[in-house]
C-alpha cells in the first residue's frame, strides 16, 4: 500500500511539473481574464459534471468567500448547485441543455464562462460554452490530453498533459487555486491602496 501511495504522489508531482512547463502562460492568462472581468463588473460562471462539478463549486466558493487574502467577496457562480434548475431543465429540455439555459439566463457580455471537462467531450459543457460565446461571454475550457485536438474554439483552452483522470482532476483544482491566488493578489492590493 505504501508503494501504491508513493507511486500516486510521485506521478502527481511529475504531472504538475509538466503542467507548469506546458501551460504556465495559459494559467496566468486565465487569472488575467477572470480578474479583468471582475474588475469591470463581470462575474465568473463555472460548470462541469461529476468531479468537475465539485471543482466548479469549490472554485466558486473560494471567490465568494475567501481564498487566502482578505478582500471583498468576488462574483462567481457554479451552475451545478441548483438541483431544481438542473432537474427541471434536464427533464424539459434534456441534459445537454442544463448549462446552456443557465448561461443564457445568468451570463452577460464581459462575464467569463469556465467549463471543466476531463475528457473535453462532455456535450453539456461544450454546449454551455458555445451558448456563452454566442452571448458575448469569454469562454475557457479546462481539460486534458484526452480532449480532441480539433474541436470548438474557445478564448482559452488549458489542457493538462495527461490521460489519467484522477491526476487530471487534481491538476484542475490546483489550477483553480492558482487562479484564486492570483486574483486575490489583485483585489487585496486594490483594497490596501484604498485604506
Amino acid at each position: 500500500m505504501r508503494n501504491l501511495a508513493a507511486d500516486h504522489l510521485t506521478a502527481g508531482a511529475e504531472l504538475r511539473l509538466r503542467l507548469r512547463d506546458a501551460c504556465l502562460g495559459e494559467i496566468a492568462g486565465l487569472a488575467e481574464l477572470v480578474g479583468s472581468a471582475i474588475a469591470s463588473g463581470g462575474k465568473l460562471l463555472l460548470f462541469g459534471n461529476g468531479g468537475s462539478a465539485a471543482d466548479a463549486q469549490h472554485i466558486a466558493a473560494e471567490f465568494t468567500g475567501r481564498y487566502l487574502a482578505e478582500r471583498r467577496p468576488l462574483p462567481a457562480l457554479a451552475l451545478t448547485t441548483d438541483t431544481s434548475a438542473l432537474t427541471a431543465i434536464g427533464n424539459d429540455y434534456g441534459i445537454d441543455q442544463i448549462f446552456v439555459r443557465q448561461v443564457r439566463a445568468l451570463g452577460r457580455p464581459g462575464d467569463v464562462a469556465l467549463g471543466i471537462s476531463t475528457s473535453g467531450r462532455s456535450p453539456n459543457v461544450l454546449a454551455g460554452l458555445a451558448a456563452a460565446a454566442q452571448s458575448g461571454l469569454k469562454t475557457v475550457l479546462l481539460t486534458s490530453g484526452k480532449a480532441p485536438v480539433h474541436g470548438p474554439e474557445f478564448d482559452l483552452t488549458i489542457r493538462v498533459p495527461s490521460d489519467n483522470t484522477p491526476l487530471i482532476q487534481e491538476c484542475h483544482l490546483a489550477i483553480g487555486h492558482i487562479v484564486c491566488g492570483l486574483v486575490d493578489q489583485r483585489f487585496a492590493a486594490v483594497a490596501c491602496t484604498r485604506m
